[in-house]
């Protein structure tokens, strides 16, 4: 490592893959690799989870499956989110399966299988209550007769259908059983329209673990597969048998003895309170560390922890690392699984008022992925 790095585990998760493959029982589990892999690394995230038992994968643009398919992956990859005018030819020539919510998108697809000369793989995709992606009850039962009349002709396959829950991170919430109940209904239509999809899909990574009910013939866990919990009330990592796979580090650029009342960084928004030390951070918010980590933002330095002092920058921010005996190129710890007493990114989260996801979705190409395990 020379200024920063972003360590992946990828045992962690063919690992964590695993642990979601026995929760899941007899259905299948598509890992979902969209957002370059939440930030750990597409291709070797992919990798990893077919490795820890994962069947299918799962992104959100036909640009992530079609990378997917370019590297040689061959499972099914189900791609879910298209716009109007979207060249689908490639997708359906690289058999990529798509989402389809609504008859534009049924027709632009059969326009695509015409074009191409290959039926295309859709699964349908119904609003259950989430107010997101997917056809409305009213115009669901459209959408499955309008699918099933191009499947009888030739131009489709319905592969699946599917839809995805508002407050799974919350198992108890009365509205799981609503969504559960008008997907039950969603499926009902599609079989009257004549449809017998290969798979149905309701299960996040937090129904996955917590809401076996809802878990058909295939989960599509995302955040989990990476080892971070989906949620509090669903549990901890480490009490769900999960293990993060990634540790963001840094090197020390800078360290610098300052005077009582010394402003630091922009806004002069933290100031020293006695002689101290200052440690300079080469990371900043173009690297993806919150802007809101300002003052709150915790990093391990020699076993002990600190916090951000004052404001992040584009590319570095600042430690008053008081009477700690730091140098440049000690190596600082922004989150790890927290092994060793270091951050977490559910402690990133808590201090910035966000979710993990977000804290390792975010952190930026230019800081380098570096893969340790046994397929680094």
């Amino acid at each position: 490592m020379d200024r920063f790095g972003a360590y992946v585990d990828l045992d962690a998760i063919r690992g964590n893959v695993d642990t979601l493959s026995r929760h899941a029982g007899d259905a299948s589990v598509m890992a979902v690799v969209k957002a370059d892999g939440y930030g750990h690394g597409l291709l070797p995230s992919a990798r990893a989870a077919l490795d820890g038992g994962a069947g299918w994968l799962g992104v959100a643009f036909i640009e992530e499956a079609l990378a997917l398919r370019a590297a040689g992956l061959s499972a099914p990859v189900l791609a879910w989110l298209i716009a109007p005018g979207e060249d689908l030819g490639p997708a359906l020539a690289a058999d990529i399966d798509i989402s389809v919510s609504a008859t534009w998108a049924l027709d632009a697809v059969a326009a695509a299988a015409a074009s191409t000369g290959r039926p295309a793989r859709v699964h349908l995709k119904v609003d259950t209550g989430l107010g997101r992606a997917g056809a409305t009850e009213a115009d669901w039962p459209q959408l499955t007769e309008s699918a099933a009349k191009l499947e009888a002709e030739g131009s489709i396959a319905v592969v699946g259908v599917w839809s995805h829950l508002a407050y799974a991170d919350a198992p108890g919430h009365p509205t799981i059983a609503r969504q559960r109940s008008a997907f039950e209904e969603g499926l009902a239509v599609a079989a009257r329209a004549g449809l017998r999809p290969q798979v149905r899909h309701l299960a996040n990574s937090a129904a996955t673990l917590a809401l076996p009910d809802t878990h058909y013939d295939l989960v599509r866990p995302g955040v989990a597969v990476y080892g971070l919990s989906p949620g509090p009330d669903v549990g901890a990592a480490r009490g769900l048998g999960l293990r993060p796979a990634m540790s963001l580090r840094a090197r020390i650029a800078l360290v610098k003895e300052v005077r009582a009342g010394q402003g630091v960084s922009y806004g002069h928004r933290y100031t020293t309170q006695t002689a101290t030390t200052l440690a300079l951070i080469p990371l900043g918010y173009a690297d993806g560390i919150p802007r809101q980590a300002t003052n709150v933002g915790p990093v391990q330095i020699g076993g002990r922890r600190f916090t951000v002092s004052g404001t992040v920058c584009m590319d570095q921010f600042v430690v008053d690392v008081a009477d700690a005996p730091v140098v440049a190129g000690d190596e600082v710890v922004l989150f790890g699984a927290g092994d060793d007493g270091e951050p977490t990114a559910d402690d990133w989260a808590a201090a910035v008022g966000t979710i993990n996801y977000e804290i390792v979705t975010r952190i930026g190409a230019r800081v380098p992925r570096f893969y340790t395990g046994e397929r680094a």
